[in-house]
C-alpha cells in the first residue's frame, strides 16, 4: 500500500487524555462514518482512549493505526472485492458477508487492504472492543493486553463484527462470539468509556437523529434460529430497548456539554449495502459533514 504511512520508527503521541472516542456499529453504514477516522487523523486529533462495537471496531483500529487510506477502503472500495462475500459463500456457510477473509486475511501483510500493526503497536491509546458472548450472554470487552499480535487483533474485530444469521459466530477462548452490539449498550460502547474512568465523550454514531430502533417483528423466528444459543436469540429481542436507552443517555449527556455527538445528517445506505458507488457516496457526505464540525470538535476537546 504506496500510501500508507511508516510508523515503525516513531513514537506516537495522544493530545486528548480526558475524552473517550466511541465508535458506533451498523455494518456498511460505517462508509459515512469511516469519514471521521479521515478527517480526525488529517485534525491532528488523537484521543488516548478509543472503542469500537461491530463495524465501529474496524473504525477504531484503523483509527489507531492512523490510516485513513484504509479506513476509506475498508467500508468503500473494499465492497468490490469477488471475495467480500454474497450469496455463495453465505450458503457455503461462510457468511454473506466472507467474515474469515475480510477480517482475518484481507489485512495481512501482503494481502489486498494491509493493517499497519506497528503503527498500532506504536499508539499509546487504549482500546476496548466488545463481543457478545453466545453462550452466557455477557458481554465481553477486549483491551490491549488480549490483543498483542495482529491475528489476536483481527479475530476479536471479526468476533465484535459477526452480524447473526448473515455470518457464522466466532469460536474463541473456548466459547462462543457474536456481534458486540447484542451486548450491554446495544451497539455504541459507553461502557467501555465508563470502565476506564471517563465521563466526556466524542460518539461517532450511525443513525441520524430521528432515528428510533423498533422491536424485531419476528421473535420467534431468532428463537428457532438460535436454539443453541438461547441468549443470542434474547438479545436479539430485546436489543432495541438497550439501543434506544443509550441514545437517549447520550443526547441528555450531549445537553449537559459533556458528550458531542456526531450524527449523520442524512444516512443514504443500509448496513447491507455493496454498491462501491453507494458507499463512496456516502464516504463523501461524512467528509463533508466532518469538515464542517471539525472546528466544534476541537473546541470541545480543547484543542
Amino acid at each position: 500500500m504506496a500510501e500508507q504511512q511508516d510508523h515503525t520508527a516513531e513514537a506516537l503521541t495522544s493530545n486528548v487524555t480526558d475524552t473517550a472516542l466511541l465508535f458506533e456499529g451498523g455494518g456498511m453504514r460505517a462508509s459515512h462514518t469511516s469519514a471521521m477516522v479521515a478527517e480526525l487523523l488529517r485534525a491532528g486529533v488523537h484521543v488516548d482512549f478509543v472503542a469500537g462495537i461491530s463495524a465501529g471496531s474496524s473504525n477504531a483500529v484503523n483509527y489507531l493505526a492512523r490510516d485513513p487510506l484504509r479506513a476509506r477502503r475498508a467500508f468503500v472500495d473494499f465492497a468490490d472485492d469477488p471475495r467480500f462475500g454474497n450469496w455463495r459463500t453465505f450458503l457455503r456457510g461462510k457468511g454473506m458477508f466472507n467474515a474469515e477473509y475480510i477480517y482475518e486475511h484481507a489485512g495481512l501483510p501482503e494481502a489486498d487492504l494491509p493493517y499497519d500493526f506497528a503503527a498500532y503497536r506504536a499508539n499509546p491509546a487504549r482500546l476496548a472492543l466488545a463481543g457478545f458472548d453466545a453462550v452466557t450472554g455477557e458481554t465481553r470487552w477486549w483491551g490491549r493486553e488480549d490483543m498483542t499480535t495482529l491475528q489476536d487483533l483481527m479475530v476479536r474485530v471479526r468476533a465484535s463484527s459477526t452480524m447473526p444469521i448473515l455470518m457464522p459466530p466466532v469460536h474463541l477462548e473456548d466459547t462462543v462470539y457474536v456481534d458486540g452490539a447484542l451486548g450491554v449498550d446495544g451497539g455504541i460502547p459507553v461502557t467501555a468509556a465508563e470502565e476506564a474512568g471517563l465521563t466526556k465523550l466524542l460518539v461517532v454514531m450511525t443513525r441520524e437523529r430521528s432515528y428510533v430502533k423498533r422491536p424485531e417483528r419476528f421473535p420467534a423466528f431468532y428463537q428457532r434460529a438460535f436454539r443453541r444459543y438461547p441468549a443470542v436469540a434474547e438479545a436479539l429481542v430485546t436489543r432495541w430497548q438497550r439501543y434506544n436507552a443509550t441514545r437517549e443517555r447520550l443526547f441528555e449527556m450531549e445537553r449537559e456539554g459533556t458528550a458531542y455527538l456526531f450524527v449523520p445528517e442524512v444516512m443514504p445506505v443500509s448496513n447491507g449495502e455493496r454498491s462501491v458507488a453507494k458507499l463512496a457516496a456516502a464516504h463523501e457526505l461524512g467528509l463533508a459533514q466532518a469538515r464542517r464540525e471539525m472546528p466544534a470538535i476541537k473546541e470541545f476537546l480543547g484543542l
